[in-house]
């Protein structure tokens, strides 16, 4: 569970470095169902171009298309794809696109559930895409998928494709998310006023259907916020680590305390012998820290076993994403540090009750 968590983690976090280069991002629609009712039309967008402290502003639409009957939705985003490369966190470098066909690229949901593979058409996305198209453009649109990225947001799957090809197929120049680099990025609050304001306004026009609905996020925020949802999520796993060390050590001080009864005879031996009470609890807790210390080992790399199946294997399958393994050396060494120090002491304590006078009288059974 530690390493699963802790690789999951840190995908997410250098997903999330990569999916929010901008320093501000607005949001029309609070769902994808609602992104053809709730958008920012060509006129808003140009006018928050040119707002005061915006260095530079990329516009992203999202359709919700079905590839499949028997499957959800996937959300087809239109972007800015001049390098997808950079713009995207692809699996492996992207493919060049054959001459006469449109690139496209898809999250490891689609491959899985949609049956897309790298570097070659897509002939779902061909037929789901005819509707959305211009009557004149609905033949030529043939997608080739140019590579596979990593989408933690949307199970169900996604699509990217350029901006300017999704405005060349269908005429719509709606956008639904605003990607903004600010000249200062401490004046958010302003530039945030100042998109409310315009989305109110009278200049933006009768069809931007947008206002109060806006939801603003610095990259900052969304990261945190992010991080936060998926702390809280996996919370319950840290529960289950305390209860699986706590299931070990009484299986420990169970199986120590009735080694150390059955040794009472010897105990007395070795006091018979000048050992002084101090020095049999010293040689039972070495025993304890020894076999432990083995103990802990053999779990170590049992876990890392099991820990490479679930990155690899379960939770592919299971959530349709990969993800890079991480090992967490630090925090897997103070757990083995924390079952032997327990185990160790569980062993003395367990010994003390056998090595008092009880152990001395004991010897006499075999006189």
């Amino acid at each position: 569970l530690t390493v699963m968590v802790a690789s999951f983690r840190d995908s997410v976090t250098q997903w999330l470095d990569r999916v929010l280069p901008a320093d501000l991002y607005v949001r029309s629609a609070g769902s994808l169902s609602a992104s053809d009712t709730v958008f920012f039309d060509p006129e808003f967008v140009r006018a928050a171009a040119q707002l005061p402290g915006v260095k530079s502003l990329q516009a992203q639409r999202q359709v919700p298309l079905l590839l499949q009957s028997n499957q959800t939705p996937v959300a087809l985003i239109a972007r800015n794809l001049s390098d997808p490369a950079r713009s995207l966190p692809l699996i492996a470098p992207p493919l060049s696109v054959p001459r006469g066909q449109i690139g496209v690229y898809v999250s490891e949901a689609v491959v899985d559930l949609h049956g897309a593979q790298a570097g070659q058409p897509f002939a779902l996305l061909d037929k789901a895409f005819r509707p959305l198209a211009q009557e004149n453009k609905s033949p030529s649109a043939t997608f080739f998928v140019a590579g596979v990225w990593r989408d933690y947001a949307r199970q169900s799957g996604t699509i990217a494709m350029d901006l300017t090809e999704f405005e060349r197929l269908t005429g719509d120049q709606r956008a639904n998310d605003l990607a903004l680099w600010l000249d200062n990025p401490q004046q958010a609050p302003q530039v945030q006023q100042a998109l409310r304001a315009l989305a109110t306004g009278p200049q933006t026009g009768a069809t931007t259907p947008v206002g109060e609905l806006l939801e603003f996020g610095t990259a900052a925020q969304i990261r945190a916020t992010s991080l936060r949802i998926f702390d809280r999520s996996f919370a319950v796993t840290y529960w289950l680590q305390a209860v699986a060390i706590g299931i070990g050590l009484f299986g420990v001080a169970a199986s120590f305390s009735a080694q150390v009864l059955s040794r009472r005879k010897e105990f007395g031996l070795l006091a018979h012998l000048g050992l002084t009470r101090r020095q049999i609890l010293t040689v039972v807790a070495l025993e304890g820290a020894a076999w432990t210390t083995l103990g802990a080992l053999a779990g170590l790399g049992l876990g890392l076993i099991v820990a490479v199946v679930l990155v690899h294997v379960v939770n592919p399958q299971s959530f349709h994403w990969t993800m890079e393994l991480m090992l967490p050396w630090l925090r897997l060494a103070m757990l083995c540090l924390a079952v032997v120090v327990a185990g160790t002491l569980t062993a003395w304590l367990a010994a003390r009750a056998a090595a008092g006078k009880d152990a001395v009288l004991a010897v006499k059974e075999d006189w």
